[in-house]
């Protein structure tokens, strides 16, 4: 019983953003458009690409560590 619940409420919280994100389809996106127009838009993505690499990049790196650690608790 407790796991239909679960899924109910899934369900539902999910039907709920499905529906707010129709209801922005009609209104265009003003910045956007002004930000392609100026040339802008392609500084907005490389800034956006260099962060999100940048967090791969730490997550790599940490996941790395972590091996490590592992690999010596292990070892003892």
């Amino acid at each position: 019983m407790n796991n239909f619940l679960k899924k109910t409420a899934l369900l539902f919280a999910l039907s709920i953003l499905s529906i707010s994100a129709f209801a922005q389809q009609d209104q265009p996106i003003e910045m956007a458009d002004g930000l392609y127009q100026s040339g802008k838009i392609y500084v907005v993505v490389v800034v956006a690409s260099i962060i999100f690499l940048g967090i791969v990049a730490y997550l790599i790196m940490l996941d790395r560590k972590i091996s490590k650690l592992e690999k010596e608790i292990k070892n003892k």
